[in-house]
């Protein structure tokens, strides 16, 4: 898959296939529009071409509502790239690109650059400026510009909708399970190791902790989780936890900390990715912390059983 940034270039697609969207979790619906794309690109001989935006439209034009994501870009690239997309437009989002008016939109950005012989599209899907252009301005301006529109039915559009309602609602109950069925792929997070305080090596379970670089990521809720730990490529199991530590702090600080089982390397400073399998427990204070590294003892073993 060949990735653009920006779309300030002509970019000389061979019989482009063009859809465009926000693709957050790129779940099960959005992958039945890539799958689309794809059919349609090798039938005419040419090449399949997604156009998405970062930061998310939603978060550069209603901050207020503190949108989290399903996915992170870079996670988002991952996905594109393992369903099999032939190319990907990452454009900047930005509240002067969202005023442009929709006629321009579609001459000077979409068929100046892109050049789409077919513009995959739900009937619901808006652009430009006050939200003006939609499936029956595309389909006017279709002969001049010479595309076809080809439009995803409401139907499936609705079903994605509903899809990512649902991920995000399963996400945020720690139903993982149900999360990741709808998906279709395990949901992750992804972030760097950096020091704590090391307190998990004197219980006999040093941790990792890891910093979410991106602060619009959904994090499920407090809790324990069955995670795979992937490392520099490798993969190990992991008994991750989310929460504020509350045996031990009450600064109301969140800490992700994961123990990588049968595992004993200093991998401060690396990228870490964690593949969510299963949630284990909630968080909860105990009363010493003896009890807690019993409580310890049992979740790894747990997790050890989940991931086997």
């Amino acid at each position: 898959m060949k990735i653009f940034k920006g779309i300030q270039q002509e970019f000389n697609f061979k019989n482009p296939v063009l859809t465009i969207g926000t693709y957050d979790g790129v779940h099960l619906g959005h992958q039945a529009i890539i799958q689309r794309i794809n059919e349609l690109a090798k039938e005419r001989g040419g090449e399949s071409v997604l156009l998405t935006f970062d930061p998310h439209p939603r978060i550069v034009l209603f901050p207020e509502k503190k949108m989290k994501l399903i996915s992170t870009i870079d996670e988002k690239i991952r996905l594109f790239e393992s369903f099999g997309l032939d190319n990907l437009i990452i454009t900047p989002f930005s509240k002067d690109f969202a005023s442009t008016e929709a006629k321009d939109y579609v001459k000077d950005v979409l068929v100046k650059y892109i050049k789409p012989s077919i513009i995959v599209i739900g009937y619901d899907h808006k652009f430009g400026n006050g939200r003006q252009g939609d499936i029956h301005l595309l389909r006017d301006l279709s002969e001049e510009f010479h595309y076809q529109v080809d439009e995803i039915s409401a139907q499936t559009i609705d079903e994605i909708s509903v899809s990512s309602t649902k991920v995000r609602k399963a996400l945020m109950e720690a139903d993982i399970k149900e999360a990741n069925k709808l998906l279709a792929h395990p949901f992750m997070i992804e972030g760097v190791v950096v020091k704590g305080d090391q307190l998990g090596r004197t219980l006999g379970f040093p941790t990792a902790n890891v910093e979410i670089g991106d602060d619009y990521k959904l994090i499920p809720p407090a809790g324990v989780y069955a995670v795979w730990v992937y490392i520099q490529g490798e993969k190990y199991k992991g008994a991750l936890s989310i929460g504020h530590r509350p045996t031990i702090e009450n600064n109301g600080n969140l800490r992700i900390e994961v123990y990588i089982l049968d595992f004993d390397r200093n991998i401060y400073g690396e990228e870490i990715r964690l593949v969510f399998e299963d949630y284990i427990r909630a968080d909860k204070k105990f009363d010493s912390i003896d009890l807690m590294t019993k409580q310890i003892h049992k979740d790894v073993e747990e997790v050890r059983r989940v991931l086997s």
